[in-house]
């Protein structure tokens, strides 16, 4: 069981990763180096913000250079992030086998929701040279917020009874009732248009991303049951 999960995610988030980059690269990556230009740009004024709302700006900060190095650090951490996704897909598998591989495709989008659209709704992603609330307040919200969609959906669509069905819906409303932390001063060195572009664009990449991750862990997961049942029929003649 375990070499099936670890065969499945680790072949899974190595083609996921690879077109998560290969979008990033093409779309998501032109947007934030031009939104760089911005905020690495020389002005004449001081910017005064409130405590918790400022830019952090860090001379001594390592970052990869364009080229190679960028490519290489984000293929790096999109492997990381994908085969930890495509094990926790897997696992979920040996719970509830897909019937078919289509059904990855919603697999793919339950993800998506409980990990990119649901935090989405109140942090939105931004581009370098924008005002954000505390760093340690953002993540307990955006981790609580994935953690009660994920709950949320099982309750909804696992569920028979109406009233855990009703339950679900609450809890799926409550972190966004709560509101996310937000900074005091509303702030960002990039044009509107392209904040909406990068938007736009960060949210379509990772709804491809996921629903190749849901597809590709589905006929992988499927693919490995059927030699298993293969090998057991072929032992017990």
């Amino acid at each position: 069981m375990f070499k099936r999960i670890a065969q499945t995610a680790g072949f899974t988030g190595l083609f996921a990763a690879l077109l998560l980059t290969l979008l990033q690269s093409f779309w998501v990556a032109p947007l934030i180096l031009q939104a760089e230009t911005y905020e690495k740009a020389p002005t004449e004024h001081v910017h005064e913000h409130a405590e918790g709302a400022g830019h952090v700006h860090d001379a001594e900060a390592w970052e990869p250079q364009d080229g190679w190095q960028r490519v290489v650090s984000t293929t790096g951490g999109n492997l990381v992030v994908a085969v930890g996704f495509a094990l926790m897909l897997a696992g979920l598998y040996t719970l509830r086998a897909p019937g078919r591989t289509s059904q990855g495709i919603l697999w793919g989008l339950a993800g998506f929701a409980v990990f990119v659209l649901a935090p989405t709704l109140g942090l939105p992603p931004e581009l370098p040279g924008t005002a954000a609330a505390d760093l340690v307040q953002r993540q307990i919200w955006w981790a609580s917020t994935a953690a009660s969609t994920a709950v949320a959906l099982a309750l909804i669509v696992f569920s028979k009874h109406w009233l855990l069905k009703v339950l679900g819906i609450a809890i799926l409303l409550v972190p966004h009732v709560i509101g996310a932390p937000q900074p005091d001063v509303h702030e960002s060195l990039a044009p509107e248009a392209l904040e909406a572009q990068f938007k736009i664009a960060s949210l379509l990449t990772n709804a491809l991303f996921w629903i190749a991750l849901g597809l590709i862990s589905a006929w992988l997961f499927r693919r490995n049951n059927h030699e298993l049942n293969a090998q057991h029929v072929n032992h017990r003649a």
